[in-house]
């Protein structure tokens, strides 16, 4: 696999590489003019299949909401909407006042995978391999961000919609929605990355079930496998009463609470414990540990005496 290769790559070239890509914002493909990707070329091509949009808005909260944006195709991608995905990323990378990221449907459903009319234009391997790349890289970078994501699953997650929701740290679902990996039915598996994400989160014995069974995941599955980490309840007495998103809000409040540079310091640890190995994860998170010791919200603590409260 073209992933496994650039993992060893990567691994080889030591932490500096690492340090970077996780300490500064960054376009920082996954994949480089090694491996055969040109990005621009990439970009060019999936916008000649145009149709819906991938829309940003960015918060004073420091929380922002992605709303993948598609209504007639049950939020499918198009190619455009690729292009819009990875632009979308590249400002969350700029936005240096970010805590936080919702990810949601438009018209109360997720996504439904890529638009078909797309993906036939496409159906030859070295077009299917570049948009593979190209999403892969897109979805890589929204899990690197240092900020802490969540995908709020309203109506039907199908195919690349299931492997968009895997690239977010967390995931809520509403009653009545379903997250499915319909991919074997179409005669394929995962490309974007969602089959490497979906076995980090549930474990390579559910992750062959879901992707071999395309089996059907409700909410009550979701929670019990580990896919999903809460259910957003449909009643006006519930917690943080409203719609999915006013309640998403509330729920992810309490890991964006704070100021900016330690909310994304902890998403930087965590990335660099998940991905690197141990020797490079400790030296990334002393680098990490460097930027917030001795800066104005750890001094504010100090002074308040505020550790064990």
């Amino acid at each position: 696999m073209v992933f496994c290769a650039l993992k060893r790559e990567l691994l080889r070239t030591g932490s500096a590489v690492w340090t970077g890509l996780l300490q500064r914002p960054t376009r920082g493909c996954v994949y480089s003019s090694v491996h055969g990707f040109d990005p621009d070329e990439v970009r060019d091509q999936l916008r000649a299949f145009p149709g819906g949009s991938v829309d940003l808005l960015k918060q004073d909260s420091g929380v922002a909401v992605l709303t993948v944006n598609n209504p007639p195709r049950m939020n499918a991608f198009s190619g455009s909407m690729m292009v819009d995905l990875e632009e979308r990323v590249t400002q969350l990378e700029n936005w240096a006042e970010g805590k936080g990221l919702i990810v949601q449907g438009a018209a109360g459903t997720f996504c439904s995978g890529s638009d078909l009319n797309a993906v036939r234009a496409i159906s030859n391997p070295q077009d299917g391999m570049k948009m593979c790349m190209f999403m892969q890289d897109a979805l890589t970078r929204l899990l690197r961000l240092p900020l802490v994501s969540v995908a709020v699953v309203e109506g039907k997650a199908l195919g690349g919609g299931a492997e968009l929701l895997t690239a977010c740290d967390f995931r809520l679902m509403t009653p009545g929605s379903v997250v499915q990996f319909v991919h074997k039915h179409m005669g394929l598996v995962p490309g974007w990355g969602g089959a490497a994400r979906l076995v980090r989160i549930v474990g390579s014995q559910n992750a062959l079930k879901l992707l071999g069974g395309a089996v059907k995941v409700d909410y009550e599955l979701g929670v019990h496998i580990g896919l999903a980490d809460g259910v957003l309840e449909d009643n006006q007495e519930a917690e943080g009463a409203g719609t999915p998103l006013q309640r998403a809000e509330n729920w992810i409040s309490r890991y964006t609470e704070g100021p900016a540079p330690v909310i994304r310091a902890v998403k930087k640890v965590v990335v660099s414990g998940r991905e690197l190995p141990l020797s490079e994860a400790l030296r990334t998170e002393k680098d990490v540990f460097g930027t917030v010791w001795g800066a104005p919200a750890n001094l504010q603590a100090l002074a308040r005496k505020s550790k064990h409260k």
